[in-house]
């Protein structure tokens, strides 16, 4: 296909090379699991045949074929051009004030406990603190084999409802944060930004300290004036490295603005409901009056609230994942 006139001259050119790559790696695992069924039942011939023992070569090549059908599973449901990569993960407060910020901290630390019961290295590029408590915003950079797509579906509007640990009146508040995912795109040619079209702010780092928070000015910010895109980062230690990784940032995003567009104007056409947006939650978390977590979208629900916030969100992560795959 890239031998072809002109291929590369094509400005989907990569990403026809990515769904190339991504269909033969298909084809090799399903070789590979085709391979070890025929050799467990070749070891089970042999064992019926000649009654003798073999359970420790019949057990390495049932670990190794369980192992192989995992990832099998993994890769139906993870096989878009961009579900293997590194994941950034931002968070905004929402309505509710005070309660919202606090929420959107919880939020920010499940997420950061989930990465780590997958093994994922996680970095918190920007933190802006609330006034009172809590964060405004945030943004985390998970890095991890289909980081994205696992975290994809977790973007939208999640709602909280509690009894305020802010209001001296004891009464139910309800709060929401927004979370937004973005690939980590290697090289994004696709898009071309006009450096007179940026706005570019040097900062103090806001986060809560430690050794690794700037005592100069090296925090960066970068607005994308027609669009108002915005992508910061202050955990390098250098503006030039922040610099690098916030227009890696806003470029990711743009490219991602772009293909949603194109995927809007499609949905018109065909008249496909479309997908949740601000103020239409993905999912609630209620401690007050009952104990319940919902995905409004796939009916998924648990009354086990404190795992859910200590990271456990693998059942919703792959209920969404059947859910996009079975309506295709």
């Amino acid at each position: 296909m890239s031998a072809l006139p002109d291929f590369w001259k094509r400005k989907d050119a990569k990403e026809k090379l990515k769904i190339l790559s991504t269909a033969k790696k298909k084809i090799k695992k399903f070789k590979e699991i085709e391979q070890l069924r025929k050799d467990i039942e070749t070891m089970l011939e042999l064992s019926n045949e000649t009654e003798e023992l073999i359970d420790s070569e019949m057990l390495p090549l049932l670990e190794s074929a369980e192992k192989a059908l995992d990832e099998w599973e993994i890769e139906q449901f993870l096989s878009g051009p961009y579900d293997s990569l590194n994941a950034f993960v931002s968070f905004s407060s929402g309505a509710g004030g005070t309660d919202a910020q606090d929420w959107t901290e919880m939020l920010l630390s499940m997420y950061i406990k989930w990465a780590e019961r997958k093994k994922f290295k996680v970095e918190l590029l920007e933190e802006m603190p609330g006034e009172e408590a809590g964060i405004k915003s945030a943004m985390l950079y998970v890095k991890g084999n289909f980081a994205y797509g696992l975290l994809k579906g977790e973007a939208g509007v999640h709602r909280l409802v509690r009894i305020s640990p802010f209001d001296a009146n004891r009464r139910r508040h309800t709060s929401f944060a927004l979370v937004e995912v973005t690939p980590e795109l290697e090289d994004v040619t696709d898009i071309e930004i006009d450096s007179k079209e940026l706005r570019i702010d040097i900062y103090h780092s806001s986060g809560h300290g430690g050794q690794n928070v700037q005592k100069v000015a090296t925090a960066v910010r970068i607005v994308h004036i027609p669009t108002g895109i915005t992508a910061e980062c202050q955990n390098e230690r250098s503006q030039l490295q922040n610099k690098m990784m916030a227009m890696k940032i806003l470029k990711s995003r743009l490219l991602m603005l772009k293909k949603k567009e194109m995927e809007e104007k499609l949905r018109k056409i065909k008249g496909v409901h479309k997908s949740a947006e601000w103020g239409n939650e993905i999912r609630s978390y209620v401690l007050q009056p009952y104990r319940m977590v919902k995905d409004h979208r796939t009916g998924v629900e648990t009354g086990q609230v404190e795992k859910v916030l200590e990271g456990e969100l693998d059942a919703f992560i792959w209920a969404y994942l059947k859910n996009q795959k079975a309506r295709k």
